[in-house]
């Protein structure tokens, strides 16, 4: 017996010692995604992309000379799990955080990190009130973003729609349970407004549901030019299929969450020729690199634009460490906060510290062209 407790008493003593030698050897960066449920198939792609790159900076030597370990958690897209996965990641003593990708579960996760002073970088969360706290008005000193956000959104698509659409009359039609809805209709309904346009409806509608034809009835009677709808590609699709049916001919206006080949699959010919903003588009030529690189791996395209803002948020944090010499929170968070210049999977990258939003961040257009089941570029706007 005595045999046995001494044994056991050595292998627990190893174990740590081999345990401490990892440790001394990596870095945990937390990786908050969804990989089931409706946004799984950005987040699956998400995922492929930081393990693409994290195989790629190991193999140079890593970070400050140590090797990077993802530890990676299944959010759902669902604001209590993001909370629940940001909890888990504190526990595993991760040095900071790629996520979440929506602006609700970037918002419910950030002042967990941020009282573990862990830096967040959030991929695709456009909602300003994710890097500032909505009830004080104060930055949120370790939440940071690589993407542009909904004011500038909301701006593309009033100019374009006005621009090039010759979009006289516009019409919403938005889900009253989403900030992402809300504040996106709020900042079109602005621009649009400020470019002579008149909003002539704004419908609402609560989540979960997926039969619109009331609020489009309304729309109908009225004649827009164009429906601007900023919500995901499911309700997107069907509210584009209910308005045709409809007799509806407005030619729809959508947003970044639009860009998934579902649009296509549930939406059919009832999307064909409508418009959205997004982050990137597979030809854009400043992300041409890294989508030959996927294509080349995966043997697939990557499904924009959360897998190119996640290589853009983990080489922010690999810029950042290198320039502050080190992992500890607040010292890591200070170098996010004032990064220029850098090359990430996006193009260059340069963080406003007043709000720890990109400077300059471009947004693309894209027009659904459902004969060949692609999302074709129109155009780029440079952000202001």
């Amino acid at each position: 017996m005595k045999k046995f407790t001494l044994f056991c008493a050595i292998a627990a003593f190893c174990l740590g010692m081999t345990s401490a030698g990892i440790a001394a050897d990596t870095v945990r960066i937390g990786h908050t995604v969804s990989l089931t449920g409706g946004a799984s198939m950005w987040g699956q792609s998400e995922a492929n992309a930081v393990d693409m790159l994290v195989g790629k900076i190991n193999a140079s030597g890593g970070i400050l000379g140590r090797q990077i370990e993802i530890v990676r958690y299944d959010n759902r897209a669902d604001a209590t799990e993001s909370v629940n996965v940001a909890r888990r990641l504190v526990r595993d003593g991760v040095v900071a955080v790629i996520g979440p990708a929506q602006s609700g579960n970037s918002i419910a996760t950030a002042p967990v990190l941020e009282r573990a002073q862990i830096p967040m970088i959030v991929t695709t969360a456009t909602n300003p009130y994710v890097t500032i706290d909505q009830r004080t008005d104060q930055l949120r000193p370790y939440a940071f973003r690589p993407c542009f956000i909904d004011p500038f959104q909301g701006t593309v698509a009033a100019r374009f729609a006005v621009d090039r659409l010759n979009a006289k009359k516009a019409a919403m039609l938005y889900d009253v349970g989403s900030d992402y809805g809300q504040w996106l209709s709020n900042y079109f309904e602005e621009a649009f407004e400020a470019r002579g346009g008149e909003i002539v409806a704004r419908e609402a509608f609560r989540s979960e549901e997926l039969d619109y034809r009331a609020q489009l009835g309304k729309m109908r009677e009225l004649a827009p030019d164009v429906i601007f709808i900023p919500t995901t590609q499911r309700e997107a699709s069907m509210a584009a299929r209910q308005a045709r049916d409809l007799g509806i001919t407005a030619t729809l206006l959508g947003t970044d969450n639009w860009g998934s080949p579902d649009l296509i699959e549930l939406g059919g010919d009832a999307v064909d020729g409508a418009y959205f903003v997004n982050l990137t588009d597979l030809d854009d030529p400043d992300i041409r690199e890294f989508v030959a690189e996927y294509r080349s791996v995966y043997n697939v395209d990557p499904v924009l634009p959360n897998p190119v803002m996640a290589q853009d948020a983990l080489l922010m944090i690999a810029a950042a460490a290198e320039a502050a010499g080190t992992f500890d929170g607040p010292q890591l968070a200070g170098a996010l906060a004032n990064l220029k210049d850098i090359k990430v999977a996006s193009g260059m990258l340069t963080m406003d510290p007043s709000n720890h939003n990109p400077l300059n961040k471009p947004a693309v257009i894209q027009k659904v062209d459902t004969d060949n089941r692609a999302f074709v570029f129109v155009e780029k706007y440079q952000g202001e």
